[in-house]
């Protein structure tokens, strides 16, 4: 395992816990409003964190610390990933997993051996606007179906959640992902926040009314929506 970026604690990011997040760099996709780009892109500038750093902060911290977060760039490109998982939860500790479902062996693999408690799927468009939206144009929309409808199954705790932006994301894309999602559990709409980390520049985010509009399309299909970042 290669992690290149350590937040040291977070109140949002786990639902409901206390957790602190560790950044995988590279990824799978080339979403052009991702806002870890450099971590996506250049991975190799990020000097990596010493595992004996962090598995020491841990144990200091495991009495505070409910969870640690492994997010990215995409953590199931990362070689040993279960073996590190395993040490986290040797401590005691959860274990959430940020992924966008493109590896969904690997997923099936975490999930049926126990190693994650919670995953966070970030399904980025409607399967017919996915390679557009991610920025590969050959994506396997298969793949990420079929990480869907396995989460959905409900072995382990989960969300989905969109990354909103007005230039990549229409009402019909909300029809066609209602339809997708339907039965999910949880699913979050993040409005986007522009930064200057972003792979590519000129998008924006959508107004409260826009997005009440589009959770009323889910609604229909989907029990729990809910907005970030607005």
């Amino acid at each position: 395992m290669k992690i290149i970026g350590f937040e040291k604690l977070s109140l949002v990011d786990y639902p409901g816990k206390v957790s602190c997040i560790l950044f995988c760099g590279g990824c799978n996709m080339r979403c052009p409003y991702c806002h870890n780009g450099e971590l996506v892109l250049n991975p190799d500038l990020f000097p990596p964190f010493d595992d004996d750093e962090i598995f020491s902060y841990l144990e200091k911290r495991r009495r505070i610390l409910d969870a640690v977060v492994i997010s990215g760039g995409e953590p199931t490109l990362q070689s040993g990933l279960d073996e590190y998982i395993s040490r986290i939860r040797d401590l005691g500790l959860l274990v959430k997993l940020d992924t966008n479902g493109l590896r969904v062996d690997v997923l099936k693999n975490l999930v049926d051996r126990k190693l994650v408690d919670y995953v966070a799927m970030d399904v980025k468009n409607s399967l017919e606007s996915y390679g557009r939206t991610c920025g590969v144009a050959n994506v396997d929309t298969a793949a990420i179906k079929e990480s869907i409808d396995f989460l959905k199954e409900g072995r382990v705790d989960y969300e989905f959640r969109t990354t909103v932006t007005r230039e990549t994301h229409s009402e019909e894309n909300f029809i066609a992902l209602a339809s997708l999602l339907s039965g999910a559990k949880a699913y979050y709409l993040q409005n986007f926040v522009a930064n200057e980390n972003t792979i590519e520049k000129g998008f924006s985010p959508l107004g409260y009314d826009e997005l009440q509009n589009y959770i009323r399309i889910l609604n229909k299909t989907i029990g729990n929506v809910q907005i970030r970042n607005l």
